[in-house]
């Protein structure tokens, strides 16, 4: 009788162990994908950049573009949000944090996402602008 209940102790533990690790994957997630909230409808791109959002599978192409919630991503930077985007009618503001091929750190800006009818438009402070981009199928 004594061995089956260790065994019984034993099956519980194995559980608690697995809701442990499951919890601790849960909480090893970057903060900024489980914290930013979506705003968007979908993601939204040129040609390559939705097929990147479809497939997963990054095309070697220069000409690259892809608005999601979690950030922006071009064939040579990755601008991810801090913070909530905030809404300004059919547009947004948000502070982005952005890094780029070949270059150490990250460097923090402020964009407008544009709505142009349909598309959006990205609008740096610098006068740099990307798009229009269409809503991937």
């Amino acid at each position: 009788m004594r061995q089956h209940s260790t065994k019984k102790t034993r099956s519980i533990s194995s559980n608690t162990i697995m809701v442990a690790a499951g919890m601790l994957w849960i909480c090893s997630m970057p903060a900024s994908a489980s914290a930013q909230q979506a705003f968007l409808d979908g993601a939204y791109g040129n040609k390559d950049g939705c097929a990147y959002a479809k497939t997963g599978e990054y095309t070697g192409s220069d000409d690259f573009f892809l608005l999601t919630d979690e950030g922006i991503t071009t064939a040579a930077s990755y601008c991810s949000f801090k913070g909530p985007a905030t809404k300004n009618g059919k547009s947004f503001a948000a502070t982005v944090s952005c890094s780029a091929e070949g270059e150490t750190g990250e460097a923090d800006d402020s964009v407008d996402i544009l709505r142009t009818g349909k598309d959006y438009t990205i609008a740096f402070k610098d006068g740099t602008r990307w798009g229009p981009l269409k809503k991937c199928k």
